[in-house]
């Protein structure tokens, strides 16, 4: 008796619920109209109640997607902006390689550079590890024909000499270098002296040896005098910019014979220079 009243109630459980389906199937291929209509009446409360309960769940769900949606959008925006920054990086390299080459090339138009040398335009690839600014590398060597003593200039002027050279690289020394002396003369008027660095400021240079000491003023140009001589000529060509005389006090122009320089050069802040190879010194 007991297994027959089981099998009954398991007989309607199966029957509701292939009815529900079978209604539910109806209602939404039917619309509202109808038994479909009566039928949502009925089945309001249950759905009403199954969606309030699976809510928090749905919700989840859609902060998961909305988060995920987000951080897709927050990467592409930084992976944008990372390339942004690289070609406006890029861009402000190539105006200031272009504007130090314009200036090089000016310099040679106004022929301070014979046409005796060739030219080799050279990166600086290290700097002096001291705050003296003695050295700098540069990314070109004697496979380019760069050799010992070739004179090295920026747009603005003269920067140095190449004091070392291995296939591929060199070592410039620069005229703030206390080792370096270059023969130089004074715009306008003539007078001409030896360019030194003064010994406690890298900043500074010093025109020493001064065979006239009238008219010579502050503000003045002072230029490489590239003198030739007895067999002998001088390392740098004639007419590079060297700098402008800051300083040019009455008594020491005649107690030493010396006059101080701001070099037109910045050698703190070197990059694209230019190698004057090969030339007869002149």
């Amino acid at each position: 008796m007991y297994r027959k009243q089981v099998r009954r109630r398991r007989a309607v459980l199966i029957g509701l619920i292939v009815l529900g389906f079978l209604l539910l199937t109806f209602t939404f291929g039917s619309g509202s109209g109808g038994a479909g209509g009566a039928l949502g009446t009925v089945l309001d409360p249950v759905t009403n109640g199954a969606s309030r309960a699976l809510k928090p769940a749905r919700d989840l769900v859609n902060w998961f997607d909305e988060t995920l949606e987000a951080r897709g959008e927050r990467d592409q925006l930084q992976r944008e902006l990372e390339e942004a920054r690289g070609l406006a990086i890029a861009g402000q390299v190539a105006l200031e390689d272009n504007r130090q080459l314009r200036k090089l090339v000016n310099l040679e138009e106004a022929g301070r550079i014979p046409d005796s040398y060739d030219p080799v335009t050279v990166n600086v690839t290290g700097r002096s590890p001291t705050v003296w600014f003695t050295t700098v590398s540069v990314n070109a060597g004697s496979s380019d024909g760069v050799a010992i003593n070739d004179p090295v200039i920026s747009g603005d002027g003269l920067v140095g000499r190449i004091s070392s050279v291995s296939g591929s690289g060199s070592v410039v020394s620069l005229i703030s270098d206390t080792s370096s002396a270059v023969s130089a003369r004074i715009l306008p008027g003539g007078a001409q002296g030896v360019v030194r660095a003064k010994v406690g400021d890298p900043e500074t240079l010093v025109l020493e040896f001064l065979d006239e000491t009238r008219n010579v003023s502050a503000g003045q140009t002072v230029v490489t005098s590239g003198w030739r001589g007895e067999g002998l000529s001088s390392l740098y060509p004639r007419g590079i910019p060297i700098g402008e005389i800051s300083r040019a006090p009455i008594d020491e122009r005649e107690a030493i014979q010396s006059v101080e320089l701001r070099p037109f050069a910045d050698l703190r802040n070197l990059d694209t220079l230019q190698v004057l190879t090969g030339g007869n010194r002149g």
